[in-house]
């Protein structure tokens, strides 16, 4: 198996009264998880810390993380996360205080030889091989639907009034369509980064592909991307977990 390493930060941020994004880093690395609770008062706290509680749960019952088929291992993410969304569902249903409480949710597995990697809503992976930048996973985003539809531009999405608006996440019958996850075989080199929108909401793609660059330390970069988020002016909660493979 390849030999990674990794560094992560969760902050509240200048704007928000407490944080309502999630992580959670397996001890044997074998997969991350970061989620983006929302709804009022503490709801999306709670939603977000169900989705990293349940997800490793269930994914620790259904893989031995050593398959090498895609399908096992892609069918895994998704029952895991559906479960996810059910539980979140039932206690939104059963608990007043968390009515229509949700999350965002992005993840990289580790099985075999391959890493594999989903989301649902718009916190993003980033992959960065040979100086080049890629965006993993999906934003489901009304904005990313207006885009893909050519009804406006890149640079009108940036600032669009529905850039914040999703139209899936967990704690909605559509948070258990999928996660539209991806098989990457890892290289030496390679650096990789899961974040909830509060670091995008700072900076560009740019900024965070020349910060993975900028040092050899994970643990420096996650706290210098969480940085450079909160002084681009990030209105919300900010959370990364960068991803080394050596």
């Amino acid at each position: 198996m390849v030999s990674i390493r990794t560094g992560e930060l969760s902050i509240t941020g200048n704007f928000r009264e407490n944080n309502e994004d999630s992580y959670f880093v397996d001890g044997e690395r074998r997969f991350f998880i970061v989620a983006d609770g929302m709804g009022g008062q503490n709801a999306g706290e709670k939603a977000s810390a169900l989705a990293v509680e349940l997800i490793p749960e269930r994914l620790l019952q259904l893989l031995d993380f050593a398959a090498t088929s895609r399908s096992t291992v892609v069918e895994a993410i998704d029952q895991a996360v559906e479960h996810a969304n059910t539980e979140i569902m039932a206690l939104s249903e059963m608990d007043p205080s968390t009515r229509n409480m949700g999350t965002t949710v992005v993840l990289l597995v580790r099985s075999g030889d391959n890493f594999y990697i989903g989301g649902v809503g718009d916190s993003r992976v980033y992959h960065l091989r040979d100086g080049k930048l890629d965006q993993l996973t999906k934003d489901h985003s009304l904005t990313q639907a207006l885009l893909e539809a050519g009804t406006i531009t890149e640079e009108e999405a940036k600032t669009h009034r529905y850039r914040n608006v999703l139209y899936r996440y967990l704690g909605t019958k559509d948070g258990a369509l999928g996660t539209d996850a991806c098989e990457i075989r890892p290289q030496s080199g390679d650096r990789f980064y899961l974040c909830s929108d509060g670091v995008n909401d700072g900076i560009e793609d740019d900024v965070i592909r020349n910060l993975l660059l900028s040092s050899d330390d994970p643990q420096a970069v996650a706290e210098s991307l969480v940085q450079a988020a909160l002084d681009g002016g990030s209105r919300d909660n900010i959370t990364g977990i960068t991803i080394f493979v050596d």
